[in-house]
C-alpha cells in the first residue's frame, strides 16, 4: 500500500465505517485503492488505478444515481470546483445521505463552512490533523444546476467554453498566448500533405484545438481531465469547428501519428510540481510523429525541457522567450 496522503491519514484514524462509501475527487492513494467503496473522479489516472484493482470507478460528469451510505469529498484547490462537486453530490445522492468533506488547510478547506451555509447545509467539524480538516454534513437533494458553472469567453475571435478546475479557466494563459504568437510567426513545418494532422496534448479549454482547426488542421485533442475534454468539445461546437477529443493520459488513448504536436503541457498536480506528463510528452513524441513532423510546446523558462528535447530529438530551437516562458520546437528526422 502506497504512502497515504495527509487527507487520507486523517480519514484513516476516524472511528467510521466507510464500507460502500463513495469517494469523490480523491488523490492517488494506496489506502483508498486497497479499501472498499467506489470512486467518482474527473481524473482518468485515478479511475484507471481503481479499475486496475477491480474497484468501481465513475468518470462521467453527469451526476450518477448512487445509493451509497455516505460520501467523502476531497476539497479541491478551486473553490468554484468544490462548489460544483457539492451541487453534483446533492443531486446524485438521496437527501439525508452522510457527506464528509476533507482537505488540506492550505488548500481552502477552511472555507467549506461558508460554502455549505450558502447551500443551506448544516456543518460540523469532525477532526483536524496532518494540517488537514474534516467536516461533516448531510445532502439536501437537488439544490442547484451543475450546468450553471460553465462560462464562455472570447479570445482571438474564438468562443471558449470554460469550467472551474480546467487550465486557463476564464482567461487566456500567458504561455498559451506566447505559443500562438510564435506559431503565427513560424508556422508548423509543411508535411507535404493537403491537410496537417495536429495533436493538442493537454487541451484544457480547447483554445489551441480550435485555433489549429480554424487554420485548417485536422485536429485531435486529449486531456486527462474530463472537465477539459468536455470544455474542448463545447469550444469546437461553439465555433462550428470539427476535431476529435479524447480523454487520455498523454498518448495512452491516441492511436495515430501526426504531422505536428502542439502543447502547453501541465507540470503541476495541485500545489506540487509534477514533471511526469511533460517528460512523457517530449520523450515519446517521436513515436507519434511522421518523419519531418514537429513538436512545438511552451514551458516556464526554469523547467528542464531542453535536456529531454535533446535526448528525444537530438536538437531543437527556441521560437520565443519572454523570460517567463519559452516556446520550443523540435523536428523528427526524416528517414
Amino acid at each position: 500500500m502506497a504512502t497515504q496522503s495527509p487527507a487520507c491519514q486523517l480519514l484513516a484514524r476516524q472511528d467510521a465505517d466507510y464500507r460502500g462509501w463513495l469517494w469523490v475527487a480523491p488523490p492517488r492513494d494506496g489506502w483508498l485503492e486497497s479499501g472498499e467503496g467506489l470512486v467518482w473522479s474527473a481524473d482518468l489516472d485515478v479511475c484507471t488505478a481503481w479499475q486496475g484493482v477491480g474497484r468501481p470507478a465513475y468518470g462521467a460528469l453527469t451526476p450518477p444515481s448512487i445509493g451509497a451510505p455516505g460520501a467523502v469529498l476531497f476539497w479541491p484547490k478551486s473553490h468554484a470546483l468544490g462548489t460544483w462537486w457539492l451541487t453534483a453530490l446533492n443531486a446524485a445522492l438521496p437527501a439525508g445521505t452522510r457527506l464528509q468533506i476533507v482537505g488540506e488547510n492550505q488548500g481552502g478547506i477552511k472555507r467549506v463552512p461558508k460554502v455549505l451555509a450558502s447551500l443551506d447545509q448544516a456543518c460540523r467539524k469532525l477532526d483536524t490533523a496532518r494540517r488537514c480538516t474534516l467536516f461533516a454534513t448531510r445532502t439536501r437533494g437537488n439544490i442547484g444546476d451543475t450546468e450553471s458553472a460553465w462560462r464562455t469567453l472570447t479570445v482571438d475571435g474564438l468562443t471558449l467554453a470554460t469550467h472551474p478546475g480546467v487550465f486557463g479557466h476564464g482567461k487566456l494563459d500567458d504561455g498559451t498566448r506566447l505559443l500562438m504568437e510564435a506559431v503565427t510567426r513560424s508556422p508548423l513545418p509543411a508535411s507535404g500533405k493537403a491537410v496537417t494532422r495536429a495533436l493538442d496534448v493537454g487541451c484544457g479549454d480547447g483554445i489551441l484545438t480550435a485555433w489549429l482547426a480554424r487554420k485548417g488542421c485536422e485536429v485531435t485533442a486529449g486531456d486527462i481531465n474530463a472537465f477539459a475534454v468536455e470544455a474542448t468539445r463545447r469550444t469546437l461546437a461553439a465555433n462550428r469547428l470539427s476535431g476529435r477529443v479524447v480523454q487520455s493520459d498523454v498518448y495512452d488513448n491516441v492511436d495515430a501519428t501526426f504531422d505536428a504536436i502542439v502543447s502547453n503541457p501541465p507540470f503541476h498536480q495541485e500545489r506540487a510540481i509534477d514533471y511526469g506528463p511533460a517528460e512523457r510528452l517530449i520523450r515519446e513524441a517521436p513515436a507519434h510523429l511522421v518523419g519531418g513532423g514537429s513538436l512545438t510546446l511552451v514551458a516556464n523558462a526554469f523547467l528542464p525541457y531542453p535536456e529531454w528535447l535533446r535526448a528525444a530529438f537530438g536538437e531543437f530551437e527556441v521560437l520565443a522567450d519572454d523570460r517567463r516562458f519559452r516556446v520550443y520546437r523540435a523536428i523528427k528526422a526524416r528517414r
